[in-house]
């Protein structure tokens, strides 16, 4: 695997008990091999090097991701100046700068904004890291607009619909929350995000976790209401047991808040599609033989 596929510590360990192995660029790759390429995308110069040595692929892009490189290969065609919102060198603003760089400016926070300089103030337009925080996405916009008012924006929000639902639903919890507990990785932008979002929205405390072992008592002393939430791609197993030692620690009366329902599905790699689809035909193909041989089998005992 390129990268860790999602940036969640539990998910990457499981993976590597189970023979995964991660490497930082496709020639640590031996030749010929299986590569997958991680949620946060990769440029076109990465799927080239892969081709180079005859590597076969599976592509876990997230879809949500793909949407923004497509926007900015569309925009760069059009000779767009092209801005991105996000954190240089995260690997998703990598992924999607490489799809256009001579068009592609990285903006990392507002205070970036003054020193951007366009070819055209008439052709530019903003795209996004989809794992910020909506807050400072926004604000990186409100003022990159007031510099170029003909900035135009990409046709439907970028950032992660996922990220965008905790984030709101930390902002109902926050006031009332004496301490909010974030589950997620330090690497994770959404999950930091969560916590940040917690403390600019009332929270009295806000902390981190990678797991319940990383819980500290003091944190809990005057804490009679917590609130919990989670990164976008931590396991439900995870928040379950902090509920569970929440518990143990006298927390257990649980009130959930909804703010939203997801119900989006996305379908799995093509290249995992694909595979699946001849392993089914290879089963139906050796499937009577061995339905015969247990017939056999079962005659003989009789």
């Amino acid at each position: 695997m390129r990268h860790e596929i999602v940036h969640n510590k539990h998910v990457v360990d499981r993976l590597r008990s189970q023979g995964a192995v991660f490497v930082k660029e496709v020639d640590e790759v031996p030749e010929g091999s299986l590569v997958i390429f991680s949620a946060h995308g990769i440029s076109p110069k990465v799927r080239e090097m892969a081709a180079e040595r005859n590597l076969r692929t599976i592509d876990a892009t997230c879809p949500l991701v793909t949407k923004v490189h497509k926007e900015a290969v569309r925009f760069a065609k059009e000779d767009y100046d092209i801005l991105l919102v996000g954190h240089e060198g995260h690997e998703e603003v990598e992924g999607t700068a490489g799809e256009a760089p001579d068009h592609t400016q990285i903006v990392n926070s507002p205070d970036d904004v003054a020193s951007i300089e366009v070819r055209d103030p008439s052709k530019v337009v903003w795209l996004s890291q989809t794992t910020l925080s909506v807050d400072e996405t926004m604000e990186t916009v409100d003022r990159l607009r007031t510099r170029f008012p003909l900035l135009a924006s990409p046709p439907s929000d970028d950032i992660c619909y996922a990220t965008q639902n905790r984030q709101v639903a930390v902002k109902k919890i926050a006031p009332d929350s004496d301490l909010v507990l974030v589950v997620g990785s330090a690497n994770s932008s959404n999950s930091v995000r969560l916590m940040e979002v917690a403390k600019e929205n009332g929270a009295k405390a806000s902390h981190r976790i990678e797991a319940v072992e990383e819980l500290q008592d003091e944190w809990f002393e005057g804490v009679e209401t917590v609130g919990v939430t989670s990164g976008a791609s931590v396991p439900e197993i995870l928040v379950e047991q902090l509920l569970a030692e929440l518990a143990e620690r006298g927390y257990g009366e649980v009130q959930p808040v909804r703010t939203a329902t997801e119900d989006l599905m996305f379908s799995l790699p093509r290249e995992l599609r694909q595979e699946m689809r001849k392993q089914g035909e290879d089963d139906r193909r050796t499937r009577p033989s061995a339905r015969a041989a247990e017939a056999s089998c079962n005659d003989g005992i009789a």
